[in-house]
């Protein structure tokens, strides 16, 4: 086919041109490589740390040192990782549910959250479920201004207005199923600032797909602490696992706001302080030894996805020569057969489950029908070659991850022959 044929010249060209960007990539690996080295060394750690604990968990030295090694690299005071955490959303809401108590406020600053938060927060979904709402805990939002920018003066008004009701400003950092700026650790910053010098608000951030694509964290607090978020979550199947943890999420920040957090994720008076790691230690730490590079080759991966459907005369965002602050790149495929059609082709380029065909269905938590594609070593893994999105105009493709670049252009070559395949 011609156009299979205009494809591969465009795969040669991408690489070349992409050079530079790439160059760039792999200096910030570098970066938060050195990082994650001095953090272990500091720490000592040792064979003995990967041993799994049984039980209460009490004593276990891999769990508490890991904890002390997310908040040394992402620049905090205190960090809870845990392989029990079962996903972002999860962390997420043990994070809003350990800072916020009845008559408090969430204030959102980026807009409506994910999907999938908004059953926690309680402004969709049945009531009686327990919900942040159930529990006399009210929300509020500033949308974003025009051109995608933060909305200062909205955020200062709704500061006004409810005064010290508001508990938590919380900033969705990457964009979920819309096609806004993600946030860069700099913007976060300038939120953060704008909000402690005016309240004594929690600044929270949802983390997921950031983490490691800066060589600086939203938390971080040698500069200047106003600047830093008071408490940052994620999930391990995503950026900071490196493709290896198996399941779990973090939450990084403050002493006191994690202190909090850890009550909810256990129970007051225990907090942090126990939890069997049931032999996941060991994948943790080289999750997160890894995780520098393994994000790198994601963004890699992205890069190459912008610069070969903008060739192909689709609509992309971010552009191929934009530098990022998440993994996650879209595609405005135009039709469900073509957004159906990505997902097939990166299926069939994933190393497991590739003779699987991805269908649209109704997933809990979403309000439209989503298609995902993954082929992943560990179950829903979005920092491993994936694409999803929900089955509504103009049926954008949201990709993110690759474990390897090599593994990531094959994916994304695949998807582009069933697109062009399909006609649409």
């Amino acid at each position: 086919m011609t156009e299979i044929k205009n494809l591969e010249e465009i795969a040669l060209r991408a690489e070349k041109d992409l050079s530079d960007i790439f160059r760039d990539i792999d200096r910030i690996s570098e970066v938060n490589t050195a990082k994650v080295l001095d953090a272990f060394r500091e720490f000592s750690v040792s064979e003995g740390m990967l041993a799994p604990s049984t039980g209460y968990g009490y004593g276990d030295r891999g769990r508490d040192t890991l904890d002390e090694i997310y908040a040394r690299v992402f620049d905090t005071e205190a960090a809870l990782v845990r392989h029990n955490i079962v996903n972002g959303t999860h962390a997420l809401t043990i994070g809003l549910f350990g800072l916020l108590r009845p008559g408090d406020i969430m204030l959102s600053v980026t807009g409506k959250p994910y999907d999938t938060l908004e059953t926690v927060i309680g402004i969709s979904g049945e009531k009686g479920v327990g919900s942040l709402r159930d529990f006399g805990i009210e929300y509020a939002e500033v949308p974003f201004a025009d051109g995608g920018l933060i909305d200062f003066d909205g955020i200062e008004k709704k500061l006004s207005e409810f005064g010290g009701r508001i508990k938590v400003v919380f900033i969705q950092r990457s964009k979920g199923y819309m096609t806004r700026p993600t946030l860069t650790v700099s913007q976060i910053g300038d939120i953060a600032e704008f909000v402690h010098e005016r309240s004594g608000a929690y600044v929270v951030v949802d983390n997921c797909y950031g983490e490691f694509t800066q060589t600086s964290e939203p938390c971080s607090r040698s500069a200047n602490p106003k600047r830093a978020a008071d408490l940052i979550i994620g999930s391990l199947i995503k950026n900071p696992g490196g493709g290896l943890a198996e399941s779990g999420g973090y939450l990084a920040g403050t002493k006191k706001a994690v202190e909090l957090v850890s009550y909810r994720q256990t129970c007051p008076g225990i907090g942090n302080e126990a939890g069997a790691t049931l032999g996941q230690n060991r994948r943790m730490f080289q999750g997160f030894f890894f995780a520098p590079h393994v994000v790198a080759q994601a963004l890699k991966t992205a890069h190459f996805a912008a610069y070969i459907f903008e060739n192909l005369g689709f609509d992309v965002y971010p552009s191929p020569f934009e530098r990022r602050s998440d993994i996650i790149q879209t595609v405005k495929t135009g039709s469900a057969e073509a957004l159906c059609a990505f997902c097939r082709g990166i299926q069939s380029g994933s190393p497991i489950d590739a003779y699987v065909t991805p269908e649209p269905w109704d997933m809990p938590g979403y309000n439209d029908a989503v298609i995902m594609a993954a082929g992943t070593f560990v179950s829903g893994a979005s920092i491993e070659l994936s694409a999803d999105g929900p089955m509504r105009e103009p049926y954008t493709v949201f990709f993110q991850g690759g474990l390897t670049f090599e593994s990531g252009k094959y994916g994304i070559l695949k998807a582009a022959e069933q697109v062009l395949s399909s006609g649409k």
